[in-house]
């Protein structure tokens, strides 16, 4: 399939209405839900249905279903959204300091997010692999991973010093997310991203930890038929959650995607998007009446693009206003 050209992204400006709007409805995936859909991940459209009000870790699980078949979330195509046209509506801007990320931001790890009576670790365990065993109804403790990372099969057996080669993957990285508007998010729907089943997939240890935190900027999968979706999922998530890329992951991601132009975004039926995040509030603007608040206020040295500049208080025209 022939190239074609990225979309145009403008730098530090948000996507216009209509998109956003559209963004809103099709990518509906941030909430930790009540009513998640049953079925593996397949391109076929889905209509999303309103959504419970969100559990909590301390919720205690309430099964509806039978728990011998855990109620994981598939995705679907966000309507006739491409991958190409979500990226196009991410924000592209620096990544922020790490200060302050630690794991437990995103809360307790494998939450019950469908209160189907199993962990999420064990629903995407039965998901992703085939040829099941399991320790009752719940603990997945064997099966075979068709590993998406490498395009190889990993065996699975549960115990000690074999767990740790079949592990799940955050598709965007916490630390990657935190890095990139998480901070932003409230405590609840960090933990609806840490335990999104769009956000998280069964794959091969070693390769795994090679990725570490990395963005598609830094690493892909090393199966190059896999990287088309894999990326997809990326942009879906972070679409859905109100991150941001940087410029290096978007032309990384457009790359990809230039090869597979018809790939469409995803999202998870039955959950929905953290409103507070869709269209981040502007700070307010910083101004000085005078250098004398400007030194009132501990900011002064004032230079050209910094909040609080203007031309009106810098006299000698230097581009930096309020010398001392």
């Amino acid at each position: 399939m022939g190239n074609v050209p990225p979309h145009p992204v403008r730098k530090g400006r948000r996507p216009s209405t209509w998109l956003v709007f559209g963004l809103a409805a099709a990518l509906a995936v941030g909430g930790l839900t009540s009513a998640m859909v049953t079925g593996a991940v397949e391109p076929v459209g889905a209509e999303l249905t309103a959504p419970t009000a969100p559990s909590t870790p301390a919720a205690e699980a309430t099964a509806t279903n039978d728990p011998a078949t855990p109620a994981t979330t598939g995705s679907a195509p966000a309507g006739d959204l491409t991958a190409l046209a979500v990226l196009s509506a991410l924000e592209v801007k620096g990544r922020a300091p790490q200060t302050g990320y630690d794991r437990d931001e995103f809360g307790q790890r494998w939450l019950d997010v469908d209160r189907n009576g199993c962990d999420t670790r064990n629903d995407i365990l039965a998901r992703d692999l085939t040829d099941l065993t399991r320790s009752g109804p719940c603990t997945v403790t064997g099966g075979i991973l068709p590993d998406p990372f490498t395009g190889r099969t990993v065996p699975f057996v549960r115990g000690q010093d074999t767990s740790a080669q079949v592990q799940i993957d955050h598709v965007v990285a916490l630390s990657d997310a935190w890095q990139k508007g998480a901070q932003q998010l409230t405590a609840q729907q960090r933990a609806s991203f840490a335990n999104d089943p769009l956000n998280l997939l069964a794959v091969d240890g070693a390769a795994n930890a090679q990725k570490g935190d990395g963005d598609a900027a830094t690493w892909l999968p090393r199966n190059t038929a896999f990287r088309c979706t894999y990326v997809a999922r990326q942009v879906s998530v972070k679409a859905a959650y109100g991150l941001w890329v940087t410029q290096a992951e978007h032309d990384a991601i457009s790359r990809v995607l230039a090869a597979c132009p018809d790939e469409p975004a995803l999202t998870s039926p039955g959950a929905a998007t953290p409103p507070a995040v869709a269209t981040p509030a502007p700070a307010p603007a910083v101004t000085y009446e005078s250098c004398a608040a400007a030194l009132a206020a501990g900011a002064a040295p004032l230079h050209a693009g910094e909040p609080g500049y203007s031309t009106a208080l810098d006299r000698d025209g230097d581009g930096v206003a309020c010398e001392q």
